[in-house]
């Protein structure tokens, strides 16, 4: 059920502007009549946040996109770092990899913060590869971990078998986790 409900996810998040998330710069809220798309909730330094939906399928998200990609010259989509809350479906923080790339099968992906490291697993859906805490009790966390710490490293392996690792920054976190529970009422 968990896969599922963020393979859908992470496909509506690829609507998000990219050049919003990768830039930091705020852009006018969203009309919220428009069910489209994404009605935006703040930037909070190297976070932004914003909620999708309503009833049970309201979903509320932080994101950050890489502060670096290594290798610099591998061509992906835009990475992303996501935290997610949907009330409907009694999630609260559940943290997400968004590569870019489709993974390796049957890899694990690896964030490490201040020396605490975190394994994910990963799941190809078409042309996108997404990650998820291999032990759900670890995102309560790795969640402590990125509000007290500055840096996340992230290490995956694409299909090809490229290795890349991905910083990012985690000032504003706190804050972006605080917004998106209070949209979803989490």
């Amino acid at each position: 059920m968990r896969y599922r409900r963020c393979v859908a996810l992470a496909a509506c998040l690829l609507a998000i502007a990219p050049a919003h998330a990768r830039t930091g710069k705020k852009s006018p809220p969203a009309d919220s009549s428009a069910t489209e798309g994404p009605t935006f909730l703040g930037t909070y330094k190297d976070w932004s946040a914003y909620s999708r939906g309503s009833g049970d399928a309201k979903v509320c998200y932080a994101l950050s996109a890489p502060k670096t990609e290594m290798p610099d010259n591998v061509k992906r989509d835009p990475a992303y770092f996501l935290i997610n809350d949907w009330p409907g479906h009694h999630a609260r923080g559940e943290t997400e990899i968004v590569p870019g790339y489709r993974y390796q099968e049957a890899s694990t992906v690896t964030v490490e913060i201040g020396g605490e490291k975190f394994a994910f697993f990963t799941k190809n859906d078409a042309a996108a590869g997404s990650a998820w805490v291999l032990n759900p009790a670890d995102d309560t966390k790795l969640l402590k971990a990125m509000r007290a710490g500055s840096t996340a490293t992230v290490t995956g392996t694409s299909r090809r078998g490229t290795k890349t690792t991905d910083s990012y920054g985690l000032s504003g976190v706190s804050d972006a986790i605080a917004r998106i529970h209070e949209a979803c009422g989490l």
